[in-house]
């Protein structure tokens, strides 16, 4: 029943989904957390579920979508007014919400597959934004801030503030962040 109700009060943001030139990216991340479903009909009903579900999503749907009707939707199906996409962010496919309340995503870039959690910062310091790279790990309340990189499949634990380079596949945490090991569990 609730696929059917979300399905029907979701239609604009569907068709807005299936007019989309990011439809790929936007399967990615509807699908970031499970085995995604190949036929057209599943993701719709997935998708207006999510949408109808998880505001946080919804944002992040929003960002994918930007334009004019992505804005009017919004009036009547708000976002997350608690976690924060800049414009300006390049943001890869996959991203994996886990439930990030008070999140600012405020990047150069970000690549694929990204878990953030809640009270995350990603920011500017003089004018110079972060570089995070593929399968990256952000746990709650970390900070990462200037312009700085982080390596792919790095972790930065929670409460970590990280103002400096990390490697690829290191394991960050305190402050100031600093490694504690390296990831042997990459990703492809």
């Amino acid at each position: 029943m609730i696929r059917l109700f979300s399905l029907l009060l979701f239609m604009p943001h569907i068709l807005l989904f299936l007019f989309s030139n990011k439809k790929e990216i936007i399967i990615c991340d509807l699908y970031s957390r499970t085995i995604p479903k190949t036929k057209q009909f599943n993701i719709i009903s997935d998708l207006s579920v999510r949408l109808f579900s998880d505001r946080y999503f919804r944002t992040l749907f929003y960002f994918r979508t930007r334009g004019f009707i992505s804005k009017v939707l919004r009036v009547f199906y708000p976002k997350e007014k608690f976690f924060t996409i800049d414009v300006n962010t390049v943001l890869g496919k996959g991203v994996q919400l886990a439930h990030p309340y008070a999140t600012i995503l405020n990047a150069e870039s970000i690549g694929d597959n990204l878990y953030v959690n809640h009270l995350v910062t990603i920011g500017e310091k003089n004018g110079e934004k972060p570089k995070i790279g593929n399968n990256v790990q952000l746990n709650a309340g970390c900070i990462v801030i200037g312009g700085i990189e982080i390596g792919n499949n790095a972790v930065v634990g929670a409460g970590a503030v990280v103002v400096k380079d990390v490697a690829d596949n290191a394991i960050v945490v305190g402050n100031p962040s600093k490694v504690i090991g390296f990831n042997t569990e990459t990703s492809d």
